[in-house]
């Protein structure tokens, strides 16, 4: 690969004083903010903006440009001042109404509300990690596309670039992470981090004074150190930065590590190197001096010359039109050698899934009891012989969630294939090793790149382990998928360690997220199904380890003794057993498998001259979608007595069954028993539905 020549004049580095001193106004302004490393950064960020990602400022969703996340989130300053500066759609204004009320710089990047965002970062290490699925990505997206293409040919083929700080170095989730960076050989992932050891706490010695170059190399990552403080004085050596990327990007079976030693708030005379500068404003008389050893006018704020704004666009806009022109010329090509791919790959920026998708799902045979762990196993490989787009694994459960997709190869170099996987570059199967909060976070970096579906399953419990990534998908609306198996104290003997109480609740407790959990096989399928329709929004869906029974069905609503179809489970909740008469006096409210004890209690109170109507809900966020008329249908307010069954946490059914209904659930630990024996003794059973169902009767009398 030929080393590009840097080109740095004058206005260049008027551009990124320019930068810098536009951090410190804006942060000035608004009086709260992270000004220091956005000033040091400066120079990094011109140099990544204006000579090295190819991106184009007029579409910020161009399929051949590079990917860049600003992983230290909490500087959103580093990104938004070159997004002014190249063009990007952000005026001056935007900077001046930094991290206020509608304006389009909040106080970190949102994905979705700027352009050139590509991924919401705010809690540390989020970046970082999701960057290596954006690499994911970019590398299965070219096996399903282009993967006779020599390295470095394709359209397909692209850089994901990452400026990370000492905090995202420090969080647990960048260490999962980048040992699977390096496992995987991520040769199109390149991350600078900014060492300025610097934190709230001031100096980060007294938290962190590990060897970070030596743990990424063991990781086998590519490391290289800039050092702009190495001759004693403080020299921002861009062109040394820059020949580093260019190592880096010609190292293509590695992923790269720059640690580039900086001083925060650099040039800031009484305030750089210090966590004063970290996150809080200048302060007028120290602005006023950094100003001035720039050479700004103290008196001016938001200052930006002519001559720097029209080079940084000018430069950018020529960069943008050449890169595009060299890209489309090779897309056309690749394209009209491939219609077959063109048209997946058509399909697959549409949202869209083949037009008989739905007559690829298993149809599970009623009388039957099948786990819906089960179930999912079967539906996930029926769905991905039919939808390329679908990948995915667990965080080492692949035998107890199901995940595996079968007669596929998995995703990882081949010299790391067992006598168990067979490894593959551009393979479906996805490892993650018990790393369940990189799972998550790497999950979103795949369905952020686009255009595929990925998924990552665990135990439910676990899903603590996972949920700051699982809160970020739910923020940014994207599709994520998480499979949840063993799901209710009914895992049995692993004991209260392993089965979740309150994680169903906790979960429906994140705005945006969807959790699914099937009352039988034939709603796992439908709910598969469903969950691959919408292209917004994460959802989790929580699956059996025990074998539930799998109802006999009628093909539309439920009527007389025939039970409704599972087409209905899209909507989220539906009369899946009407009451005997056709008007209930009581409602029974399930999910999962405690759907058949309300099924079961319906019968009895049916002989007691009671007549129950049977719900299962499978996805409560789906059904607050629906219209006022359909939940009515449902759940008429004229019926009060209504009962809910969860083996789990009952906060999520005060809404539902009101004051004067009834809830049967778990709110303690478990123990560890089989789960006949845990069920009997936790009072999660058909007879204590009944007794719940009579005593909200009797109250609604």
């Amino acid at each position: 690969m030929a080393v590009t020549e840097l080109q740095w004049d004058e206005i260049d580095q008027r551009a990124v004083d320019t930068a810098r001193v536009l951090a410190a106004d804006a942060v000035e302004k608004v009086g709260n903010g992270h000004p220091g490393t956005a000033m040091s950064l400066a120079p990094v960020a011109y140099l990544l903006y204006q000579r090295v990602l190819r991106h184009d400022p007029s579409d910020t969703d161009w399929l051949g440009r590079d990917r860049f996340i600003l992983s230290a989130g909490h500087s959103s300053l580093t990104q938004y001042v070159q997004l002014y500066l190249g063009g990007f759609g952000l005026e001056l204004e935007d900077l001046e109404s930094l991290r206020t009320w509608g304006s389009k710089t909040p106080g970190h990047p949102e994905y979705g509300h700027t352009k050139g965002v590509e991924i919401t970062t705010g809690p540390l290490g989020q970046g970082l990690a999701s960057a290596v699925g954006f690499a994911y990505a970019a590398r299965y997206e070219r096996g399903l596309f282009d993967p006779e293409a020599e390295a470095g040919t394709s359209p397909f083929d692209h850089f994901v670039y990452v400026i990370a700080s000492d905090g995202d170095l420090q969080e647990g989730v960048t260490s999962e992470a980048g040992s699977l960076a390096g496992h995987q050989q991520l040769g199109n992932l390149i991350a600078i981090y900014d060492s300025n050891q610097i934190s709230i706490e001031d100096d980060t010695d007294v938290a962190f004074t590990e060897d970070v170059a030596a743990r990424y190399e063991a990781y086998g990552w590519h490391v290289q150190t800039v050092d702009w403080k190495k001759t004693g004085e403080y020299v921002e050596d861009v062109a040394e930065l820059h020949a580093a990327v260019e190592a880096a990007k010609a190292e293509t079976g590695k992923p790269s590590l720059i640690v580039l030693k900086t001083i925060i708030g650099w040039p800031s005379p009484g305030k750089q190197n210090t966590g004063k500068i970290h996150g809080s404003a200048l302060g007028a008389d120290e602005l006023a001096a950094t100003k001035k050893a720039l050479g700004f006018d103290p008196e001016q704020n938001f200052a930006v010359a002519d001559d720097v704004i029209e080079r940084t666009r000018s430069t950018l806009a020529e960069r943008a039109s050449t890169a595009r022109a060299e890209w489309q010329e090779s897309f056309d090509a690749w394209a009209a050698a491939n219609p077959e791919r063109k048209a997946l790959l058509d399909r697959l920026e549409a949202g869209e899934l083949p037009d008989a998708i739905a007559d690829a799902l298993p149809v599970f045979e009623a009388g039957k009891d099948v786990s819906t762990r089960a179930a999912s196993g079967q539906v996930i490989n029926a769905l991905a012989a039919e939808l390329p787009e679908l990948w995915g694994g667990s965080a080492d459960l692949a035998e107890s969630n199901l995940t595996t997709i079968k007669d596929a190869p998995s995703f990882i170099p081949s010299e790391w294939s067992t006598h168990e996987w067979e490894g593959n570059r551009y393979g479906r199967v996805l490892h993650f090793g018990i790393r369940e909060h990189a799972m998550a976070a790497i999950v979103n970096g795949i369905v952020l790149h686009g255009p595929t579906r990925a998924f990552g399953g665990t135990f439910l419990i676990f899903s603590d382990y996972m949920r700051p990534a699982v809160r970020l998908a739910a923020l940014m609306n994207i599709p994520s998928i998480f499979v949840w198996t063993h799901d209710s104290v009914a895992l049995g003997e692993d004991g209260p360690t392993h089965q979740p109480i309150e994680q169903l609740a906790a979960l429906r407790a994140i705005p945006n997220l969807t959790i699914v959990r099937p009352a039988d096989a034939n709603e796992t399928a439908a709910a598969w199904l469903e969950l691959l329709r919408r292209n917004a929004g994460p959802a989790g869906i929580a699956l059996t380890r025990q074998n539930i029974p799998v109802f006999e069905r009628g093909d539309g609503a439920a009527s007389g003794d025939a039970f409704a179809s599972a087409d209905n489970t899209a909507k989220g909740a539906y009369v899946l057993a009407e009451a005997p008469n056709g008007t209930p006096d009581v409602i029974l409210i399930a999910t999962g498998s405690e759907v058949q004890l309300a099924v079961s209690a319906r019968e009895t109170l049916a002989a007691e001259g009671v007549n129950a109507r049977v719900v299962s809900a499978p996805a409560l966020e789906w059904f607050a979608e629906q219209d006022a008329a359909y939940r009515e249908s449902v759940l008429p307010a004229s019926v009060t007595a209504r009962v809910s069954v969860e083996a789990g946490s009952v906060l999520s059914w005060r809404g539902i069954v009101g004051d004067r209904g009834r809830s049967v659930g778990i709110d303690h630990f478990g123990a560890s028993a089989d789960y006949k024996t845990l069920f009997q003794k936790f009072g999660i059973t058909a007879e204590a539905v009944v007794e719940a169902a009579r005593e909200t009767l009797k109250e609604n009398a």
